[in-house]
């Protein structure tokens, strides 16, 4: 749902009525992952998706639905062996989806506004929403951001006291990690009590990237990474060519010394950095620093040969063998790139594949699934193949 915030936000500013499908978990080759949705309001007005297509008009007829009469929904959608066009996922995958009304009375409509609100912000925040279990839990939500002192929360299930004590940490931890998935539990926050399953759906800041030297390569690269939703910094010593006018787009442009700028900027495990200067005054310093980091990706340009004698030179400096099996170098796959938006496609292609693990292989006579994720996701929720009243659902 946070990846629609923008205009669900808008829509809660409005008053407006809505219902709001998520998916909540996935199997095999599913389009979305958990997290995705499609919202429809009392006017009929959709945005959002579940699937990329494969079974938009039912999850819509199912918000029509749940809007008229106000209650969840939880659906599986599945391939249909019998019928390719029939509803469901062509691709071979399954997915739960969950139905919810928010009309403007109802109570979990102050923290759906809430996380609407700071995802919109680009701030981080953690929604936790019961999707199967006790019907009187069904569809309660809590909100945490970080920072907070342990155990506060915004809303609640109203259950157990340990119940939204145990999934507000649960939660937190999730939002640390920059995840959204499910988590399981008892209805008073143990293994004690019925069990239920809570979707927590993680809104944090774009990640970075940032690209050393202010060549027309980056100039690519910066388009690309601003495309892929990355907040994208230019770093570059030379004034003359790390400037706004050359870097439109960049959202910061930096002019000095690489490996000093590196020292002092903040990064995380989902920071990309990517070296395109290929001189070694300025990349020795640089990825003798940025190879101990706890960064996702560090890639550099240059030819073979260059590639060759930067590891020497890091190796001189007392980069280990360890640390230097952490460099893409040459950056990017091999796609035959020449031209400067070419070769932006081929390291973007790199950084995706790395972060999903994917193989970089073609498709085409591959054995290995179209959707993957380095670490792979839960498995649907329990749940029968036609839609059921979701307080029916066990």
């Amino acid at each position: 749902m946070l990846d629609i915030a923008q205009d669900l936000q808008r829509w809660v500013a409005e008053g407006r009525d809505f219902a709001v499908a998520t998916v909540v978990a996935v199997g095999g080759s599913a389009p979305r992952r958990p997290g995705a949705a499609l919202a429809v309001d009392a006017a009929g007005t959709a945005i959002g998706s579940v699937s990329g297509g494969c079974v938009e008009g039912a999850v819509y007829d199912l918000c029509r639905q749940a809007l008229e009469d106000g209650e969840p929904v939880l659906e599986r959608f599945g391939y249909s062996d019998e019928d390719a066009f029939a509803v469901g996922l062509t691709c071979g995958g399954v997915i739960d989806v969950l139905v919810t009304p928010v009309h403007a009375c109802a109570p979990v409509r102050e923290v759906f506004a809430s996380a609407l609100s700071a995802a919109a912000c680009g701030e981080a925040a953690a929604l936790a929403r019961v999707v199967s279990g006790p019907e009187s839990l069904l569809g309660r939500a809590l909100l945490v951001r970080p920072g907070g002192s342990e155990g506060s929360y915004e809303g609640g299930f109203g259950a157990h006291p340990e119940l939204d004590r145990t999934v507000a940490e649960e939660a937190r931890a999730f939002l640390d990690a920059g995840r959204t998935g499910t988590l399981e539990t008892g209805e008073q926050g143990s293994r004690c009590g019925a069990p239920l399953t809570v979707l927590v759906e993680s809104s944090v800041p774009p990640p970075r990237m940032i690209v050393f030297g202010a060549i027309d390569f980056a100039s690519a690269l910066v388009r690309v990474g601003t495309f892929l939703n990355y907040r994208v910094t230019v770093c570059d010593a030379r004034p003359v060519f790390a400037t706004a006018a050359r870097f439109p787009e960049a959202d910061e442009i930096v002019v000095e010394w690489p490996h000093r700028y590196l020292e002092r900027t903040e990064v995380d495990a989902r920071t990309v950095l990517c070296v395109l200067t290929h001189d070694a005054k300025f990349d020795v310093p640089l990825l003798e620093l940025a190879l101990r980091l706890p960064v996702a990706y560090v890639g550099a340009m240059g030819s073979r040969r260059t590639h060759l004698d930067r590891n020497e030179r890091l190796r001189e400096v007392g980069v280990t063998e360890l640390e230097l099996a952490r460099l893409r170098s040459p950056i990017g796959l091999d796609l035959g790139a020449r031209t400067p938006e070419e070769t932006a496609l081929s390291i973007a292609a790199e950084i995706v594949a790395n972060r999903r693990g994917g193989s970089g292989l073609s498709l085409t006579g591959a054995h290995t699934p179209i959707h993957h994720d380095a670490s792979p996701g839960p498995g649907p929720v329990s749940a029968p193949v036609s839609a059921r009243r979701i307080g029916s659902v066990a």
